[in-house]
């Protein structure tokens, strides 16, 4: 079976610079281009597919983006498409659209995780508002994984025993009871201590709780 494929990539000096990326994904050419023009015409840069598996197969952007897509299309509707984004640590915020709108559908999508679900004809300040509003989740979700690889990058850079004291700090032991545990002296733990909140870049032991809660410290 032979499915349309994403629309010839353009050049980026054609699209407006603007404050975040949308993909468009419709099966219906004319709906893809009237909602491209609207995007644009508010700031956007928008890229358009003709169906889900174009989407899935192309590159995504790595800067804040978000989908609009119908969510009755043929091989990949709209749910599954939120559903291979998941599996595959992508996921990206989607707004659904479609011309059939019925309750059931439009609550399996939310709690499938659709950021609106719009029926055509929608309003275009609903679906603008919608856009940024998903743009602001990608780009608040982007900022939290870069947080996380950068807590987990200087954790790396922790020596054994480093980790071994840090695990006892953040269960709230003090120097003397972690250096009973790990059998050295206070003044070595006091030692580790310093040592491993230079590195991780720390003021606080609440900073450094908080820093533990998305890292695989050892129980």
């Amino acid at each position: 079976m032979t499915h349309p494929t994403s629309e010839p990539m353009r050049n980026p000096t054609d699209d407006h610079a603007g404050p975040g990326k949308v993909l468009i994904v419709d099966t219906d050419g004319e709906a893809r281009s009237q909602l491209r023009t609207l995007l644009r015409d508010e700031g956007y840069v928008a890229e358009t597919f003709a169906w889900a598996g174009a989407l899935l197969d192309a590159a995504l952007p790595e800067a804040p983006c978000c989908i609009v897509a119908d969510v009755r299309m043929p091989t990949i509707d709209g749910l599954e498409l939120i559903e291979h984004l998941k599996s595959r640590g992508e996921p990206i915020p989607v707004i659904f659209v479609t011309d059939d709108a019925d309750v059931p559908l439009s609550v399996r999508a939310i709690k499938a995780g659709a950021v609106d679900f719009l029926p055509r004809p929608y309003d275009e300040g609903d679906l603008l508002g919608a856009v940024e509003h998903a743009l602001e989740i990608d780009a608040e979700r982007r900022s939290v994984a870069r947080r996380h690889r950068a807590v987990a990058q200087r954790f790396d850079t922790l020596t054994p025993r480093e980790r071994q004291v840090m695990e006892g700090v953040v269960r709230g032991l003090m120097n003397k009871q972690i250096a009973w545990e790990l059998a050295i002296s206070e003044i070595t733990v006091k030692l580790h201590r310093s040592s491993l909140m230079r590195k991780m870049e720390l003021r606080s032991v609440p900073d450094l709780v908080r820093a533990s809660q998305v890292l695989p410290l050892a129980a």
